[in-house]
């Protein structure tokens, strides 16, 4: 078994690896903002967009959205799990929507979730991942059902009688190598939900079965420094990024028991905070605290960089993909909508409203359409903050405009 060389990080390591300080951004990757050859109107001036409305109720910030049906979950550092019915409100632009609705407690702050089926699974600040049973009735006021917690309690007694199974974790100190020893940072389920990836600040990457939480693999040391974000991509890989500015594509090939690391992509000057890809898995999006967001596509078995996107003044903290839109959230307590053009983006909207950074997005594809505005394609944007509020935004591109010509 493979010893997991990790220390206790100091306050400033923990600062550090979700960093909303603006660093110098990357002088020597192209721009791929677009801009229209006649130098006409920027076509931002065209799109609808505007603040449906902003749900209260977390008493601390916000670091974590999810969506599943008509339901959107929201987890915060106040440890509580939240959920708010998306449709069948009255939204206007000033109206606040008050929840009591908890779901869920955990024993630490939430840092992410993912949805499965009629499972939500967290991720926490306590070194553990929770798995929930949703409650699919409308009226039901009370605490989902906790299904599990992971490790679980067979994976851990099991491992705990294998002398092989304990690593070093500090100079004086083993765990078994199925357990996190530190922040939970940021879950991904594979395409076909059967395998739940987790990474966390003590620089793992595990995988986990989601028909009995088993926990089937443990890469230690799998980045230098806390490990922020990790996604999943269509062809099977697992895709990491972290604090020490590098983000790790992971496959598993046929017939092998473990996944390797097949690529190391490094364009970055600052640690890596969110990362997403296109629908169709051919393009990454990463963004960092150096205030760009850069631009995989892949290329074969490689990805290579084609641009970086411009225009947030500083961290890029969140990142969400909704069809053809990519969403940004930053520390200068923004965000932007992406729109790609034959590998140029146009920045259709500025969404502006937050008082605080931009921590976590959600995206979905809106079949309400404002009256004032005839749309090609509606789109909700869900933005949860460091102000303790998530804010949800209607996007609407209307049908006449030609946005690129």
């Amino acid at each position: 078994m493979d010893t997991m060389s990790w220390h206790q990080p100091q306050e400033s390591e923990i600062r550090s690896c979700t960093s909303y300080s603006s660093q110098q951004s990357l002088p020597l990757i192209p721009s791929l903002n677009y801009v229209h050859p006649e130098g006409l109107q920027p076509v931002s001036a065209n799109i609808y967009h505007h603040c449906m409305t902003t749900l209260k109720g977390h008493s601390s910030y916000v670091s974590s959205l999810a969506l599943a049906g008509n339901l959107l979950f929201s987890g915060s550092s106040d440890k509580q799990i939240r959920s708010w019915k998306c449709d069948g409100l009255s939204f206007s632009h000033d109206e606040q929507y008050i929840s009591d609705n908890v779901v869920a407690n955990g024993k630490g702050a939430v840092k992410a979730m993912v949805i499965l089926s009629d499972k939500l699974f967290t991720a926490h600040q306590d070194h553990k991942i929770r798995v929930w049973k949703i409650d699919s009735d409308e009226n039901h006021n009370g605490k989902y059902q906790r299904l599990a917690k992971l490790p679980t309690l067979s994976d851990r007694a099991y491992n705990l009688l294998i002398p092989s199974s304990h690593v070093q974790i500090r100079r004086h100190k083993k765990s078994t190598w199925v357990h996190h020893v530190d922040t939970v940072s940021a879950l991904a389920l594979s395409k076909d939900g059967n395998i739940l990836y987790s990474v966390s600040w003590d620089r793992s990457l595990k995988v986990w079965r989601t028909s009995d939480f088993k926990c089937l693999e443990s890469v230690a040391n799998a980045h230098d420094d806390a490990i922020n974000a990790v996604e999943s991509s269509s062809d099977g890989s697992v895709i990491t990024g972290s604090a020490d500015r590098k983000i790790k594509v992971w496959r598993k090939h046929p017939g092998e028991k473990k996944h390797s690391l097949v690529g190391t992509l490094e364009k970055h000057n600052s640690g890596i905070n969110a990362l997403a890809t296109s629908i169709d898995g051919s393009v990454l999006f990463s963004g960092a605290s150096d205030r760009s967001i850069v631009v995989w596509e892949k290329d074969g078995d490689n990805m290579t960089v084609v641009g970086a996107l411009r225009g947030h003044t500083k961290a890029i903290l969140c990142l969400a993909v909704v069809a053809e839109l990519v969403c940004s959230g930053s520390a200068d307590k923004t965000i932007r909508i992406w729109q790609a053009y034959d590998r140029s983006y146009s920045c259709l909207a500025v969404l502006e409203g937050h008082s605080g950074p931009v921590k976590c997005l959600a995206a979905s594809i809106s079949h309400t359409n404002p009256s004032n505005s005839i749309c090609l394609s509606s789109y909700l944007v869900y933005s949860g903050s460091l102000d303790c509020d998530i804010k949800v935004w209607q996007v609407c591109i209307p049908h006449f405009l030609d946005l690129f010509n």
